[in-house]
């Protein structure tokens, strides 16, 4: 579903992504962690083109994002991509936010997209909110709303960029147990992030970042029970201590 093949990509003379190859198979969940600074928001931007790189190719369901003549736009919609900050549009209810790309990207009728978003905010529990604006949720509101927008858009696959670097814990759980049942329904998944309780449930696969370069990339399990890198362990180490 997505490959990342020697994806390079530098600001002047700095690396942020060296020579990264990822391979995400349809209905597996890869979790990707590091240290900050590591190219892990770099990585996942570069799967739907939000990020050029410089070097290397990357493939979505038989598209190469980076290829010339790509239609970066129609190839985001079939990409759903949730943020650290919510980006619900703050003067819009959070029906309009639901509609919005569904009309006007995929040219679906008002009463269509109306429908389908309102599935998929019950999906994340906040049916019934429909008419507020987004100011008037808790931030765990908000960014499941956001979850709800990306799969309204019928997604090919979900990426996640540290969807609770923002939130307090009872927020973090709350964005998390949805995350827990896209996983568990089989959405192909690539998730930023250092929620490590996460991660050992539904991970199929760790991706270890330091310095622009994939150090590690291990079966979830084997990855808290035996790290193959000694960076790879002392992060964990801190991480989980």
């Amino acid at each position: 579903m997505i490959e990342l093949k020697n994806v390079s990509k530098a600001y002047g003379d700095f690396a942020v992504l060296t020579d990264c190859s990822l391979r995400v198979d349809k209905g597996e969940v890869v979790v990707v962690c590091g240290p900050s600074g590591s190219g892990k928001s770099t990585l996942i931007k570069a799967v739907n083109g939000l990020e050029p790189v410089q070097g290397g190719e990357v493939w979505v369901d038989g598209t190469q994002v980076n290829a010339r003549g790509t239609n970066l736009p129609a190839l985001r919609a079939r990409i759903g991509m949730v943020f650290q900050n919510f980006e619900l549009f703050p003067h819009l209810s959070v029906r309009q936010n639901l509609t919005l790309a569904q009309t006007k990207v995929l040219g679906r009728s008002l009463d269509e997209a109306t429908q389908r978003g309102l599935r998929y905010l019950d999906r994340v529990g906040l049916l019934g909110q429909q008419d507020k604006m987004p100011g008037q949720l808790s931030g765990g509101q908000q960014q499941r709303v956001a979850i709800a927008r990306a799969l309204a858009m019928d997604p090919v696959a979900m990426l996640f960029d540290e969807p609770t670097s923002a939130l307090d814990p009872e927020m973090t759980s709350e964005v998390l147990d949805v995350m827990v049942s896209l996983a568990q329904d089989g959405m192909t998944m690539i998730v930023v992030t250092h929620e490590m309780g996460f991660a050992r449930k539904v991970a199929g696969r760790v991706v270890f970042m330091d310095h622009g370069r994939i150090v590690e990339d291990t079966p979830g399990a084997e990855f808290f029970a035996r790290p193959r890198s000694a960076r790879a362990g002392e992060f964990l180490g801190h991480i989980l201590q």
